[in-house]
């Protein structure tokens, strides 16, 4: 695997089954028609892209209160869902 030889710092064998089984416990949410409906929706009342829309509408479907994006607004609230950027200084809310 790419992540044990090709990687500049290579995962121990354990640390990647750790890593995998981590992944295996995510929620894949599946797109409907309903989803890319309500997608349209969101991008036309919050004036952002349909593919954000879409994002935000799977966050939510997933019951998920916060949605990590550096493409969104840090602290935006979209329905349940508050967008927070991973890369924003926590004390002045700007990109770092």
């Amino acid at each position: 695997m790419s992540l044990q030889r090709k990687a500049s710092r290579p995962l121990a064998t354990e640390d990647l089954r750790d890593l995998i089984e981590d992944y295996l416990s995510w929620e894949v949410v599946t797109n409907t028609a309903q989803s890319v409906l309500l997608g349209i929706d969101l991008a036309a009342r919050h004036q952002i892209s349909f593919w954000d829309a879409l994002i935000v509408q799977a966050a939510e479907t997933a019951g998920a209160s916060i949605l990590y994006s550096e493409d969104l607004s840090n602290g935006q609230r979209y329905g349940s869902v508050q967008v927070v950027n991973p890369f924003s200084d926590p004390e002045l809310g700007t990109p770092r």
